[in-house]
């Protein structure tokens, strides 16, 4: 029952996704070709949420669920490895229609391929655990 609350924020989150359409392939590749907003919109209207939550929680010194204070820690200035992580993660994207939200969430739909998908983004994610120490970053 501890992870409860878990279960049902993932279940809220798919539901998102696919009432917004954002697990859509067909959104996806109209987004990579420039032939419409909409995925511009779900992710701009993501991207600013965050930002006044990120306020907010520096603002207001919000606490977490156990009584600690938030506090996030400074980005790092160097522009190259996020450049270079975005375009890796976009090329991902474009390839699989999917990031990693919608990957779970088309699976959950029914769509059995994508766990295709989810073994190869968890076999990078297992080679980036194993090589990170001597990546540049």
């Amino acid at each position: 029952m501890k992870g409860l609350k878990f279960i049902l924020a993932g279940i809220v989150f798919g539901i998102v996704m696919v009432k917004s359409e954002a697990v859509s392939w067909y959104r996806i590749q109209e987004m990579f070709r420039f032939q419409s907003f909409h995925m511009y919109g779900i992710i701009g209207t993501a991207v600013i949420f965050g930002m006044i939550s990120v306020f907010l929680i520096k603002k207001l010194k919000l606490r977490d669920v156990q009584g600690v204070q938030i506090r996030l820690a400074a980005k790092d200035k160097q522009w190259v490895k996020y450049a270079v992580g975005g375009l890796i993660f976009g090329l991902g994207w474009a390839l699989t229609g999917a990031c990693p939200g919608p990957m779970f969430v088309n699976i959950g739909y029914g769509y059995l391929a994508m766990t295709i998908v989810v073994l190869g983004a968890l076999a990078g994610t297992f080679v980036y655990g194993r090589v990170k120490e001597r990546l540049p970053h």
